[in-house]
């Protein structure tokens, strides 16, 4: 089953340590990653420190971006949640300074409220 929720897009908790060996070398000092949430090609890392998100674009996914949110510089953040015919979760993550937010879509057999909590706890600090 892990196979296809990758496949139709469901955001699945990844191993840390796996995600450490693999983007390691984008952590500052002190810096270690807490959670971690894969979207078929893309990934979602939560550090101790920032926001990393991760997307793969392209046909190959070779050409990588790496967007780095310090906690501090979001200023609100929106859950959509799946419904009857609309089957995806959305979550909008807005940054100061910018007027496009972040935006990532879930599958309804994901988890948005643990991303949204984690959000949530993060935020405040």
């Amino acid at each position: 089953m892990g196979l296809f929720s990758g496949v139709i897009g469901n955001a699945s908790e990844a191993n840390l340590e796996k995600v450490t060996q693999d983007y390691g070398k984008l952590l500052g000092s002190n810096e270690q990653i807490e959670k971690a949430y894969k979207l078929i090609r893309d990934m979602i890392i939560f550090t101790n420190k920032r926001l990393i998100v991760i997307d793969k674009q392209g046909l190959t996914g070779k050409k990588v971006e790496y967007h780095s949110v310090p906690y501090r510089a979001i200023t609100n953040f929106k859950v959509e949640t799946a419904g009857h015919f609309d089957l995806d979760a959305e979550l909008k993550i807005f940054i100061s300074g910018s007027s496009t937010p972040i935006q990532k879509t879930f599958g309804s057999g994901s988890n948005i409220y643990e991303v949204q909590a984690i959000l949530a706890e993060y935020c405040e600090k």
